[in-house]
């Protein structure tokens, strides 16, 4: 009931409303600041003449691109160990949440997918894959390596204990 009755309120007489508003006059726009304006006597008479030496040089320039040879792509894992760049080991089919394909990671860095590999290579399998065999997998340093493996693991749930004896507990199973 409130609605309609505001609603009528709002709408009264909203046209003569209207044509008073576009009646009235328009207020000017404020005056520019002389530095604004650019005078063209200030121009010197060199920028808009014709340098026709300057003109025959350009026409005389001529550029011809070609496509790489076959061998120079086949050295790119080369031209990446020089960059500090290693290609990508791992990843998953389709790329991750829809972001961009990676081909390869500066060396020292790991992708979450290379990461998650890794963590769970040594979780399952520690004997195989000691953390001096995963720094040298994916290029890493040996100290920040067993750093990772030691402090971060991955897929495993522990259940703290409350304070209070009278607070609910999770069992576990």
């Amino acid at each position: 009931m409130g609605a309609r009755v505001s609603r009528v309120f709002r709408n009264f007489n909203l046209e003569s409303r209207v044509h008073r508003e576009l009646s009235k006059e328009k207020p000017s726009p404020a005056p520019r600041h002389p530095a604004r304006e650019l005078p063209a006597a200030d121009v010197p008479p060199s920028v808009t003449e014709k340098n026709e030496p300057l003109l025959e040089h350009l026409r005389s320039v001529f550029v011809e691109s070609t496509e790489p040879p076959a061998a120079a792509q086949e050295q790119k894992p080369a031209a990446l160990k020089e960059a500090g760049r290693r290609p990508l080991k791992y990843h998953f089919p389709g790329g991750v949440s829809g972001s961009v394909e990676l081909t390869d990671v500066p060396r020292g860095k790991l992708t979450i997918v290379e990461a998650l590999k890794a963590l769970g290579s040594h979780q399952h399998r520690p004997q195989t894959w000691t953390p001096e065999k995963v720094a040298q997998e994916f290029c890493l340093d040996p100290n920040d390596t067993k750093a990772l493996l030691e402090f971060f693991v991955p897929f495993k749930v522990e259940i703290i204990p409350p304070k209070t004896a009278a607070a609910k507990q999770l069992k576990a199973s």
